[in-house]
């Protein structure tokens, strides 16, 4: 019977990226990718089709199917059109996407594409979190909540379709030269903000090990949930210095104003999550990773990270001259902030 795989979003560079690497693989005979906006990227071969996940008439694009693999979980409402837009493609797209497995009769996979995120941040945290452990500081806003909510989506589907294989990727923070992110873009920023006192813990993942995992998931005979990421840590400080950029640090509760001038700069979009997260950092254990899954990452956190500054040209360091002008101006602009002047 040929193998046919669906993968939504693919109007989005990673959406895209895995949606060609599957209609280049042998294991699938015809690759289906949806979305509500046409890609402006290559697909290959993959059959575009133009339909949104939120509408139960998924269920007819599903038809024949027998491994989805969902990569529509957004995590900037710049580029879904809002915080209340994201929260329904991730939330309700997930819940009627595996709806509409549910009914099916011939999906036999399904994969996810979550996040690390559902683990939270914060001073009670383990040092490296493994898949089996629950958050010590739950999620409770943005997209941390909503992937949260996914996966609670997923358990549940797994419970009623206990015949499906579901597969589900935790993600460290995706980095290197296309990609862009929250995470990313905070890197960029002239002044880097930071939190006083505080040097968080960050692993990151190449975006080509990203897909590569997502790929390798949706060949491998193997479900369960397991964590992905590059090797090693890299404290924040240490990515700072190593971007070249000068950073600031502001006491905690001033942060809240920093993302508001950031924001109104259009540096970054700063949410409470992001700013745990710059504060507590967090580490994952991807043992399963290895030893089930059966994937091993090309790219180590650093290698990974410095993949992102080489594509950028982030390497040399403001001259002190500039960095202080640029100081003095967010320092202004934080006064302000703080006295609701923004």
């Amino acid at each position: 019977m040929p193998r046919v795989a669906l993968v939504t979003g693919v109007s989005r560079h990673l959406g895209s990226v895995v949606a060609r690497e599957l209609s280049q693989r042998a294991e699938f005979d015809r690759v289906i990718g949806v979305d509500v906006v046409e890609p402006e990227a290559d697909l290959g071969t993959t059959e575009f089709i133009r339909a949104d996940i939120r509408n139960p008439i998924v269920e007819k694009a599903i038809r024949g199917v027998d491994t989805v693999v969902h990569m529509g979980v957004i995590a900037t409402p710049e580029a879904a059109g809002g915080r209340s837009v994201m929260k329904e493609i991730n939330v309700i797209g997930t819940m009627q996407l595996l709806a509409a497995c549910q009914r099916s009769e011939s999906i036999s996979r399904v994969i996810i594409k979550s996040s690390a995120s559902v683990y939270g941040a914060g001073p009670k945290d383990p040092a490296m979190f493994t898949e089996a452990m629950d958050p010590r500081h739950v999620p409770t806003r943005g997209w941390a909540k909503d992937n949260v909510e996914v996966e609670a989506y997923v358990r549940g589907f797994s419970r009623r379709r206990p015949d499906v294989g579901v597969t589900t990727l935790r993600f460290a923070n995706i980095i290197g030269p296309e990609i862009r992110t929250g995470i990313t873009d905070y890197f960029s920023m002239p002044l880097v903000p930071t939190i006083l006192g505080h040097d968080a813990r960050m692993q990151f993942v190449h975006e080509t090990d990203s897909v590569n995992a997502m790929v390798h998931a949706s060949v491998a005979n193997v479900k369960g949930t397991f964590n992905v990421a590059g090797d090693g840590v890299l404290m924040l400080s240490q990515a700072i210095r190593r971007a070249g950029r000068p950073n600031i640090p502001v006491l905690a509760s001033l942060m809240p104003a920093a993302g508001r001038v950031a924001k109104s700069l259009g540096l970054v979009d700063f949410s409470a999550e992001q700013v745990r997260f710059l504060t507590w950092g967090r580490a994952l254990d991807t043992t399963r990773m290895r030893e089930v899954l059966g994937f091993e990452p090309q790219f180590t956190t650093v290698e990974a990270f410095d993949s992102f500054i080489d594509a950028h040209d982030l390497h040399a360091l403001l001259t002190p001259d500039r960095a202080a002008v640029i100081e003095a101006q967010v320092i202004d602009l934080f006064s302000k902030a703080g006295d609701g002047r923004d």
